[in-house]
Parts: C-alpha cells; sequence; structure tokens
C-alpha cells in the first residue's frame, strides 16, 4: 500500500497540527489524541483528497470537527490567576517565556470556537472568509468571534498589550 504523501504531509504539517490541537485544548495530551483521531480519518480519504488538490484546509477542519463531536472530559493546563509572578527584566528568553505563559493563561479563558478563530486568523493567516468556509459558518460569525475574543483578552491579560511593547 502507498501513502500518496501521506507521511510527507504529517512530517511537514504535523507540527503545525500539534500547535493548532494545543492552542485550542490548552493540553499536551488531548492535542496529541486529537492530531491522532484526526490523522486516521484523513488517511482514510488520502487519495481522493490529494487529487481535489491542497489537503491541509480539510485537515484542519476534521480536526475542528473532532475537537467539537469530543465526549472527553476537559481540564485546563492553566488555570486563570490574578496574582502573576513580577516581569524579571534578566533576559529576552525570559520575557518571552513569560509572555508565552501569560498568553496560554489569558486564552484559556476564551471559549473553545473563539480559540479556533483566533488561531486559524492569526497564527495561520487566513482571511475571514477562509475561516468561514473551514468552519461552516457566516463571516459575521467569524467576526463576532474575533471581536469577543480580543475584546476578552484584554480584560483578562491587559499585561500582553505591555509584553508586547517591550520586547
Amino acid at each position: 500500500m502507498t501513502d500518496d504523501g501521506f507521511r510527507e504531509f504529517v512530517a511537514t504539517r504535523g507540527l503545525a497540527l500539534s500547535r493548532m490541537a494545543y492552542l485550542v485544548t490548552g493540553d499536551h495530551a488531548l492535542a496529541e489524541d486529537l492530531v491522532q483521531e484526526t490523522l486516521v480519518k484523513v488517511a482514510a480519504r488520502w487519495r481522493k483528497l490529494t487529487k481535489e488538490g491542497d489537503p491541509e484546509p480539510y485537515v484542519r477542519k476534521v480536526l475542528i470537527n473532532q475537537l467539537r463531536t469530543w465526549r472527553r472530559p476537559r481540564r485546563l493546563a492553566f488555570v486563570p490567576t490574578a496574582d502573576l509572578p513580577e516581569p524579571s527584566p534578566s533576559t529576552d528568553e525570559s520575557a518571552q517565556t513569560e509572555l508565552k505563559i501569560a498568553l496560554l493563561r489569558a486564552l484559556n479563558v476564551l471559549g473553545r470556537k473563539q480559540r479556533i478563530v483566533l488561531y486559524l486568523r492569526f497564527y495561520e493567516d487566513l482571511t475571514e472568509s477562509a475561516v468561514a468556509a473551514e468552519l461552516g459558518c457566516s463571516i459575521g460569525t467569524v467576526k463576532r468571534h474575533t471581536h469577543d475574543a480580543l475584546k476578552r483578552l484584554r480584560q483578562v491579560a491587559p499585561q500582553l498589550l505591555e509584553m508586547e511593547v517591550r520586547s
């Protein structure tokens, strides 16, 4: 049995899929499970997908649909807290780590759909219409989720704006 580029796709885009899964679940183990289940489903249709063009949007859509239909218990990797450690001006690396931790805590406050929309819009750099097509919703819904998510992030983590300016 030939894989027709499936292994190559997983090797080149697997990390991006894992990153997306982690950012929308907030948990490494859940993200790994989500990616594995997604790839199992995609592998069965791989030949047809590659004949139709770029399979990546379909793979992301399967991942999102898998997440929507999961019946597993969810837990947050980080518990949001009002008491954040004081920033240490020691190194750039510590500032970047601090920024990442604050961002992950803030993202865990958002709903799943908001995290997915933010990931697709700002990390994958998709247009609003491309996100709407992948999620099967209207452009207005994407705009609303983006607006609400960014507003909530500004409320729960104003230090992200300060950190961005300092970095």
